[in-house]
């Protein structure tokens, strides 16, 4: 089972998601798991390293948006400092925007499941831009 660990501030967006991947019959086919920070009870005001080191205890993939790298614990300098061969990867929807927008979502959708059936191919990858 893949767990994706939805980042707090896209929810909506990955509801959308998660009704294209089943609608196309991914879920019967990949075996998913979609979560939020209140299911497993993470702070939303967690630092993007704490979320981070808890995907990766947890073996979950994190899906968010574009974080930037503005401080010591942003998301993107805490891949730069702690990412490991074995680590699984961040994916980054590339405009959470277009989420709304039916043909970018099943692209979004496409690329993860891409991503999901050759996982192993893509730990220590860092961050991932979806689609």
């Amino acid at each position: 089972m893949i767990t994706v660990l939805v980042d707090h501030n896209i929810e909506g967006q990955a509801v959308l998601l998660w009704g294209t991947l089943v609608a196309e019959g991914w879920s019967e086919l990949l075996p998913l798991r979609l979560t939020t920070f209140a299911e497993l009870g993470l702070p939303i005001a967690s630092t993007d390293r704490a979320v981070w080191r808890f995907a990766q205890a947890h073996e979950m993939l994190l899906l968010t948006d574009n974080r930037n790298m503005a401080d010591a614990d942003s998301l993107e300098q805490t891949i730069r400092d702690e990412n490991l061969p074995a680590s699984l990867p961040i994916l980054t929807i590339g405009d959470v925007r277009q989420v709304v927008d039916k043909t970018y979502r099943e692209r979004c959708v496409t690329r993860l499941i891409e991503i999901c059936l050759d996982l192993s191919n893509y730990r220590g990858a860092g961050r991932l831009f979806i689609p």
